[in-house]
């Protein structure tokens, strides 16, 4: 079992999933990874589209092969600090916010999902703990294919989530 990073915050009213990691890379580098395709096709899924237009098409390449492009809506893109979305799959809407810091040599990359709820929370904690944690993996050179959703992330870590509510 992976040990669970996330926490869950109250801001403006809502519940807020956060979940932090930490790289020693410049910030530039992992703005790179969360944003360019062919960066973030390695650990999450893979845009199309003109980002211009303020929305693309993503689609998570591992999800299994039937998993359909979802519209993301791009609110913020200040690069490299801020890329905040919003996700629309079917009747879902989902808030996602990526925000980029950097000190001493350490760029720490905050993801957070504001309107997280308890229902849908023991399967979202364990899938972006699953999701950022393939991210670091390929950015510090270790396998992302190692990392087993099913037998380390949910069920074993959705109590952690669902008991901060």
């Amino acid at each position: 079992m992976t040990t669970p990073t996330g926490t869950i915050e109250q801001r403006d009213g809502q519940h807020v999933l956060v979940q932090t990691r930490e790289f020693r890379a410049p910030i530039e580098d992992v703005w790179a990874a969360v944003t360019e395709p062919g960066r973030l096709a390695r650990w999450i899924g893979r845009w199309e589209g003109d980002p211009a237009s303020g929305s693309v098409d993503f689609r998570m390449l591992f999800e299994g092969d039937d998993h359909p492009a979802e519209a993301m809506e791009i609110r913020v893109c200040d690069p490299p600090h801020r890329l905040h979305l919003t996700s629309r799959a079917g009747d879902e809407v989902w808030l996602i916010e990526l925000d980029l810091s950097h000190a001493d040599g350490v760029t720490t990359l905050t993801f957070s999902q504001p309107g997280v709820t308890q229902e849908q929370v023991g399967g979202v904690g364990p899938g972006w703990d699953y999701y950022l944690d393939r991210l670091v993996d390929v950015e510090t050179g270790a396998d992302p294919s190692l990392r087993d959703f099913d037998r380390d992330y949910y069920p074993a870590t959705a109590d952690h989530y669902t008991s901060q509510f």
